[in-house]
């Protein structure tokens, strides 16, 4: 039997106990892990320099440099992001369903833990306290499986959360790092069908589509996040410029900002010019087409790939297009399903901007940055999901439980021969 088999083996033995808590007892689980992050703090943040030291020496630069780094006040934000998941409604023995058929029986469809899931990642430490959150809450066990680049500080968060799980009664392989980062290790994990539930990977789209493509487990993913922000010809020019520099500036590492904008052409005279020195101001490169270069300087001509691009970067795409039929045709064809963007103050325009795409999130005047599970209501987020399977869009706790039917009855059996009536004959 291969370790990685053991491992996942012994992981879905622990979900199993954990499953039988009640809600409260998983709740104190998770506000012991969160303590023990606090209580780790200097080793984490210790171990997460030395990643960090090493990306230096790769020369890794910009926005994956910027997922790697925790500081204090990122990590006080982590442990901070397990106490609101301890605090959410439970979604574990939710009742969905409940009526009684014809015949007596009782019928009610039930809310349950979906069991062993694989979280496989790139990067980002904080995922790891994140994801054992967000499963350990649902009653899931966990297998985490981070990248190279992060192994301290994703060995160093596990260390912490194990060792309070186990302080708390709880088998810790519920939560289980796997450090063999070898490549086979890894389509090992892939294969087991028989033991694990749920594939969710996050990370570049090589990392995605090599999960995908590979998997022989049900996988939950979203390539990229090429995000769109359409300035409608009615649009309040203040609110799209606001939402204009949040969601490019905020934080460009964030799958869920902006990556192109497209303005209607009837206001391309005095929105541009403002919006493209609002962006250079912010240190953006702007590349435009030949509408947005003859009304702004300093905009670079757009490229045959940057239409499509997802450049996680201080970078974006611009275009002026003449209607909002123009807009959708080309979101249709360079959207990737995440997250759209309508500025508008017409009605009609913002109810067929959300009908006519088929984007996981849909926003009508509010900032793409909030395309996220924590600010959306759904505590930490696990991942978002374009794929239309059981979950779509941002991934909370309820995406990592299914409903299953539980049926009560009195001895009711289908086919009359069965009866006591004609057993006694």
């Amino acid at each position: 039997m291969s370790e990685i088999r053991t491992a996942a083996l012994a992981c879905r033995d622990a979900a199993a106990q954990l499953a039988m808590l009640d809600t409260e007892a998983r709740n104190a689980l998770l506000r012991a892990m969160a303590d023990a992050l606090d209580a780790q703090a200097d080793v984490i943040l210790a171990a997460n320099a030395r990643d960090i030291e090493a990306a230096h020496a790769r020369g890794t630069t910009g926005a994956l440099l910027d997922r790697l780094r925790l500081d204090a006040t990122r990590l006080a934000g982590v442990s901070a992001a397990v106490r609101e998941v301890a605090e959410l409604p439970d979604p574990v023995g939710r009742v969905t369903r409940d009526d009684v058929r014809p015949n007596g029986l009782r019928v009610r469809k039930v809310r349950v833990p979906l069991g062993v899931i694989a979280m496989i990642y790139e990067a980002r430490p904080n995922v790891t306290a994140d994801a054992a959150a967000l499963c350990l809450k649902a009653g899931n066990g966990v297998l985490l499986r981070g990248g190279s680049e992060a192994i301290h500080s994703n060995t160093a968060i596990a260390d912490a959360l194990r060792a309070a799980i186990e302080a708390q009664g709880i088998g810790p392989d519920v939560l289980t790092l796997v450090t063999d980062l070898r490549r086979e290790t890894m389509l090992d994990l892939l294969q087991l069908s028989d033991i694990v539930d749920l594939a969710i990977p996050r990370g570049g789209e090589g990392l995605i589509r090599f999960v995908a493509e590979h998997a022989r487990v049900p996988v939950i993913k979203h390539y990229k996040g090429v995000c769109h922000l359409f300035v409608d010809a009615s649009a309040d020019p203040d609110l799209a410029l606001r939402l204009l520099l949040d969601g490019k500036t905020g934080r460009p590492s964030a799958c869920n900002a902006l990556e192109t904008l497209l303005v209607h052409a009837d206001i391309a005279d005095t929105f541009v010019p403002r919006a493209v020195a609002a962006l250079q101001a912010r240190g953006v490169d702007v590349r435009g087409d030949a509408g947005i270069a003859s009304r702004a300087e300093g905009v670079v001509p757009i490229g045959p790939d940057d239409d499509a691009a997802e450049f996680l970067d201080l970078v974006i795409a611009a275009r002026i297009v003449d209607s909002l039929d123009a807009a959708l045709a080309h979101i249709r064809r360079f959207g990737s399903d995440h997250t759209e963007v309508i500025a508008t103050r017409d009605e009609a325009n913002a109810r067929r901007f959300v009908a006519s795409l088929r984007a996981a999130v849909v926003m009508v005047n509010a900032s793409s940055r909030f395309s996220d599970g924590g600010e959306l209501g759904l505590g930490a987020e696990i991942g978002i999901s374009t794929t239309r399977l059981h979950a779509y869009g941002p991934m909370g706790l309820e995406a990592l439980t299914v409903e299953r039917f539980v049926i009560d009855g009195a001895g009711q059996v289908r086919h009359a021969e069965n009866a006591p009536g004609a057993l006694d004959d």
